[in-house]
């Protein structure tokens, strides 16, 4: 059932080296939101990249140095702020993103076949820092492998606490600019301050923020998912596999696509699980707030500009009912955001310094609109784009190749995943939506 294939070692001919800035940066500390320090997101960002043409790793670090000039941030370090012992800011010291070249004995296509049903082995595209804390991680760490066919992984850790997926994505768009057309100025140019996400004086607080507290249910799905090993599940739904879960819903409801699949993986999850009828189940999803703030969030803010939305229902209600029921509840949660809702979670982030509530809750995350497939540096189109692994949220990526086609990354209790990814493609039967 469990395809998997192992990544052969990756072998370094260097150690890795730090890429400063191309010329002096602005010294200073900066302050980060309450939307982007929370705990949760104390992690890096990782992508992998897959193209069948290698660039000069001289140009790579050269685009490098000059992207972060712009993005100078990146190329400092993240420090616990003197105001606060829990709130985090960034040093822009110019030290330097992490840089390193690897060679693995493997093609670009075994990369893209292996993708199907990544596993543990993935970590090997992303070299692994030595530090005592998530403080002592450069907040930009590159890892370039060669392949034996020509091509290359491109493999980026980028700090979350300063960039969201729409922040990294134009970070990268950047890079890839300055390397691509390394005499043209960039389309667009970063807005590093954050201040427009500063909280309230006193903070005020008009909303209940579900995501943060929890249900006080006696059953908690943790010791469930720590208890056997995740395997990570890949499923691809087409234009038409999307199209066929909106139908589901007219006349009466009208959809997105993301709110179509979101309800049904939700579904999937909960049914797959077992969970007790009566349980109360969350599902949690990043929701960009950049329009809903007056004044707009100006373009180029590639700070941490989202809010999870929160969708609940009983357990037995979810899974009995068709996926109409779970797409109002997504919908409704989309439709409780607004800018003092925003406002809200920034003041009650202020005085709570707490973590989103996942004792019962899936979480998803969306790059499928990104425009990750998109990155360019000029050595042809990139033939996969994910992350190194999705150990513990759901992701909706892009498909290569396809606009409209999504993937559904997320790791599952070995027992299972057989049950999860038959129900996941019940719904178009006969057709196997397995990569």
């Amino acid at each position: 059932m469990h395809r998997s294939r192992d990544l052969p070692d990756c072998h370094y001919h260097s150690p890795p080296i730090l890429i400063p800035p191309e010329t002096p940066t602005p010294h200073h500390s900066l302050y980060l939101s309450n939307l982007d320090d929370q705990k949760f997101l104390r992690f890096s960002i990782k992508y992998v990249y897959v193209y069948k043409r290698c660039i000069s790793i001289e140009m790579l670090r050269s685009s490098l140095s000059r992207a972060l000039v712009h993005y100078y941030p990146l190329a400092g370090r993240l420090k616990a702020s003197g105001e606060k012992e829990e709130k985090l800011e960034v040093e822009c010291n110019g030290e330097g993103a992490l840089f390193v070249e690897a060679f693995m004995d493997f093609s670009a296509d075994e990369v893209v076949e292996a993708s199907r049903w990544p596993n543990v082995s993935w970590r090997k595209l992303l070299y692994r820092v030595d530090a005592q804390s998530f403080l002592g991680v450069p907040p930009l760490v590159v890892q370039v492998t060669k392949l034996r066919c020509g091509g290359m992984v491109l493999c980026t850790g980028i700090n979350h606490c300063l960039c969201d997926g729409i922040g990294s994505s134009q970070f990268l768009h950047a890079w890839a600019h300055l390397t691509s057309k390394p005499n043209q100025d960039l389309p667009l140019h970063p807005i590093h301050t954050r201040h427009v996400l500063l909280p309230r004086n006193p903070p005020t607080k008009h909303f209940p923020h579900p995501q943060y507290t929890t249900t006080n249910e006696p059953f908690d799905l943790n010791p469930i998912l720590q208890s056997q090993p995740l395997i990570p599940v890949s499923l691809t739904f087409t234009a038409s596999d999307i199209l066929h879960l909106k139908q589901l819903c007219v006349p009466s409801l009208k959809c997105t696509s993301f709110e179509a699949l979101a309800a049904h993986t939700w579904r999937c999850w909960v049914r797959s699980l077992g969970l007790p009828s009566s349980m109360k189940i969350k599902l949690l999803f990043s929701a960009n707030i950049r329009k809903l703030m007056n004044p707009e969030i100006a373009e180029g803010y590639y700070g941490n500009g989202f809010v999870l939305a929160c969708a609940e229902s009983r357990a037995d209600e979810l899974v009995d009912a068709n996926v109409q029921h779970g797409v109002r509840l997504v919908q409704k949660a989309k439709q409780a955001l607004s800018e003092e809702y925003v406002r809200s979670v920034v003041d009650y982030l202020e005085e709570n310094r707490v973590r989103p509530d996942l004792s019962a809750t899936l979480v998803i995350s969306q790059w499928s609109r990104l425009g990750l497939e998109e990155v360019d540096f000029g050595v042809g189109r990139v033939v996969y784009v994910g992350p190194l692994l999705s150990e513990i949220y759901c992701i909706f990526v892009p498909v290569v190749g396809d606009v409209e086609a999504q993937r559904v990354i997320v790791s599952m209790p070995e027992s299972v995943v057989g049950k999860f990814v038959y129900y996941m493609k019940d719904f178009v039967e006969g057709e196997d939506l397995c990569m």
